[in-house]
């Protein structure tokens, strides 16, 4: 096997932006794009892959032709022929939903589905850019829907200004919507469930209110999930793998780098995923196969891959992150 990498799905959305598609490098007109789906295996927006000799298979097609070789024998026993993870690049022009998501037992309950537990990257910022995550202060469900009905919600929700950098992870359970101005890169767990809790009153292109989930959230929201700050703390280090997010879903590292780093994962039994934020590099594998990377690229490296060369370009920014 090789390293793989995918046609993106490019998502046109009410509150969607302009900074995916020069920031990838396409050669697209479209407007709004909101979200870049970079690697999914949700049904109806499956990847497909770009390169090699496996050109034109989709995601799902290729776990079940490669099962533990692209996997790793531990996820292939844990998931089936369900690939796990979810990466997107998400601009938002205007404020997202806030929302939450369930967790594993009621997604499988309501949905027959993964839940939904993700982290943000933050990649560039607006000035004034906002995450919303988790609570500023504890409140009840009788709280929440008195809340919820008279428009005072987001008053007990805890912002955050952003800056490139910036992480979070949002487990599920945590209320949670992005600003606008912010462009992520977000990872999360193979999931289109979504409980939408307030949508600023506005209207999609037809003039009708987006669907919401008051009352199904209830359910799925963490109510005592009360923090100041609920930034992901990591330390900036150049040319060294630094682990921002350590989590029964998926682990999370930065790499900032301007010299060459091997990469050894002959005992790592899964799949990694390289997501690059910045500059570009060379990538060359235990097979002598080799691929580049530039910033907005996403790349899936197989679990039979044994080792690889990262090679900077100048300098590069990437997120490793594997089950």
């Amino acid at each position: 096997m090789y390293p793989l990498k995918f046609e993106p799905i490019l998502k046109q959305i009410l509150w969607g932006g302009d900074k995916i598609i020069p920031f990838k490098h396409l050669n697209e007109t479209l407007s709004n794009v909101g979200e870049s789906w970079e690697v999914s295996a949700v049904e109806g927006s499956e990847s497909v892959v770009a390169n090699g000799v496996d050109k034109g298979l989709t995601l799902p097609e290729m776990v079940r032709k490669y099962k533990e070789e692209l996997v790793g024998e531990t996820n292939y026993a844990r998931f089936g022929n369900k690939f796990p993870l979810l990466i997107k690049f998400i601009d938002a022009k205007l404020d997202l939903s806030i929302q939450v998501h369930p967790d594993d037992e009621l997604a499988k309950k309501r949905h027959n589905s993964f839940g939904k537990n993700e982290m943000w990257y933050v990649i560039d910022a607006d000035k004034g850019a906002k995450l919303i995550s988790g609570f500023s202060e504890q409140i009840t469900p009788k709280e929440y829907k008195e809340r919820v009905y008279n428009g005072t919600f987001a008053e007990v929700l805890q912002t955050c200004a952003i800056a490139p950098g910036d992480v979070f992870y949002v487990p599920a359970g945590r209320v949670h919507g992005i600003g606008a101005g912010a462009f992520v890169a977000e990872i999360q767990q193979t999931s289109d469930i979504t409980y939408r809790i307030f949508d600023y009153n506005r209207k999609d292109k037809d003039g009708k209110s987006r669907e919401l989930h008051t009352s199904q959230a209830i359910d799925a929201i963490n109510f005592s999930d009360v923090q100041d700050d609920f930034r992901t703390a990591y330390e900036h280090v150049q040319n060294e793998p630094v682990e921002m997010v350590a989590s029964p879903y998926f682990t999370t590292s930065i790499y900032d780098m301007t010299e060459e780093i091997t990469c050894d994962y002959s005992e790592l039994d899964s799949f990694v995923i390289f997501i690059c934020v910045e500059g570009a590099c060379d990538i060359l594998d235990n097979e002598k196969n080799e691929i580049s990377l530039v910033a907005g690229e996403t790349i899936l490296l197989p679990a039979a891959i044994q080792e690889i060369m990262i090679k900077p370009r100048g300098s590069v920014k990437l997120l490793e992150t594997y089950v």
